[in-house]
């Protein structure tokens, strides 16, 4: 878990450099204009949303997460690094796509890594885990950023941003290199070097007792099949499950209600301070919703509940859009961003509702994963156009975007909530006590609602 959060904290900060160097000539120096750099931002998950199914099939082919992903980060380290050289509109734009193309591989394939090893019970707790690494790359990657635009200008000929990139993009590479000694492969490998024998054969029954169909010591035909499948078959799954396609439109309007991050040094600058003391009040809204984010997954995951825990942030988050709205007062302004930035704590529990809900049969889980994040994300595209230039320094109407988006979202939550628990009173009824659906401790499978 260690070395997924410190690069997914690398992943974020690496993603939203431009965001950062926006504050210091970033448009000038490359001459944009209008939506061009809005472009810029969107172009990145165009490549993400295209590369994640692809790349979650392959993964789950080669069983080798562990050379995979640590490959896959130094190469985006490599084109985060040359975007520093970037002098016009098009390469930039080129770089940003090639970035989320690369980048696409490790987030779906880190929660399938996580989802192999972590039962249902722990999947809240590890996901937000993961997942705070970018609420701690929105904190931690603006106080890096301020020290390199403060200090950096200048230097060898580069203006301040472009050293933004090399330096992010220099440490990217240097841990993708520490990943490769560090990453686990999947329970089901032969050998892994760090387990005894002992535990190896417990990190196996454990995932066997969790999954349908599959007690332990001996799993359903229908497991047995499953597993062995080829990818194809899992895509097939996939794509015929209506679960998928409807968590992957609910986190579609959850992601478009977050895509004030996108620009979150903008809005902090509306309270008019100078870039460096802006980017330094981005970062202690990310560090409350990092403490809020752990809290609410690990109580989640102790309560077996995943929907009253995603519309709890929710709520918050629309009472900080109205306080936005309502006045251009600085402490009500900057008060309000504590309150959006925790809207995240949401959406980690959201992401393990999700990995424990379509991630069976176990060849369905990988392409599941993929395709829910890869259309989800796709609300990073709309997202960056929500945010117009001309609408600030107020944002209304761009508050106003999110707000109906997480009230569609809440909606959406509560009709999956009822109709799980609906799927879980049929099962009730069909298998009162069946034993293809009962691990060794005795509890039948269900849902998690």
């Amino acid at each position: 878990m260690s070395i997924l959060v410190l690069i997914y904290i690398l992943n974020y900060i690496d993603r939203n450099s431009a965001a950062a160097a926006r504050l210091r000539g970033f448009e000038e120096d490359l001459g944009l204009e209008g939506k061009q750099f809005a472009s810029i931002l969107s172009i990145l998950y165009v490549g993400y949303i295209l590369m994640q199914i692809p790349s979650n099939m392959f993964l789950s082919s080669i069983d080798k997460p562990s050379i995979y992903l640590p490959c896959c980060t130094m190469v985006w380290g490599f084109v985060s690094l040359g975007t520093g050289f970037t002098t016009n509109y098009y390469s930039a734009l080129f770089a940003r796509f090639l970035l989320g193309f690369v980048e696409a591989a490790f987030f779906p394939g880190a929660l399938f890594l996580i989802a192999k090893w972590y039962k249902r019970s722990e999947l809240s707790q590890r996901t937000s885990l993961f997942t705070c690494g970018s609420l701690i790359s929105n904190a931690f990657g603006s106080l890096i950023a301020s020290g390199i635009l403060d200090m950096m200008d200048g230097v060898l000929g580069y203006t301040a941003w472009r050293w933004l990139f090399f330096v992010e993009g220099g440490l990217t590479i240097a841990v993708a290199i520490l990943a490769f000694f560090v990453l686990p492969d999947f329970p089901e490998t032969e050998y892994i070097s760090w387990l005894t024998p002992a535990e190896h054969a417990l990190a196996r029954r454990r995932m066997i007792e969790d999954a349908p169909g599959a007690s332990y010591p001996k799993p359903s035909a229908d497991y047995e099949t499953s597993k062995y499948s080829g990818a194809m078959a899992g895509l097939m799954m996939a794509l015929a499950d209506w679960k998928v396609w409807y968590i992957a439109l609910t986190l579609f309007l959850y992601v478009i209600t977050l895509s004030f991050h996108l620009y979150f040094p903008t809005l902090t600058a509306t309270m008019g301070y100078d870039p460096i003391i802006t980017l330094l009040l981005c970062a202690p809204p990310w560090i409350a919703a990092t403490a809020w984010t752990l809290w609410l997954c690990r109580h989640s995951d102790r309560m077996e509940e995943r929907c009253m825990h995603v519309i709890l942030p929710l709520v918050i988050g629309i009472v900080g859009f109205m306080m936005s709205m309502s006045t251009m007062n600085i402490t009500i302004r900057y008060i309000s961003m504590f309150l959006m930035a925790q809207t995240n704590a949401g959406f980690m529990c959201f992401l393990a509702w999700m990995s424990s809900t379509v991630s069976n049969p176990p060849v369905k889980r990988p392409v599941a994963i993929a395709l829910i994040n890869a259309i989800s994300q796709s609300g990073n595209v709309l997202g960056s156009y929500v945010w117009v230039k001309t609408w600030g320094p107020t944002y209304n109407k761009s508050y106003a975007i999110c707000i109906m988006t997480a009230l569609a979202c809440m909606a959406m939550c509560l009709w999956l909530r009822r109709t799980l628990k609906r799927l879980n009173r049929e099962m009730d009824l069909k298998d009162e006590i069946n034993s293809e659906g009962v691990g060794s401790s005795g509890k039948p499978w269900r849902y998690y609602t």
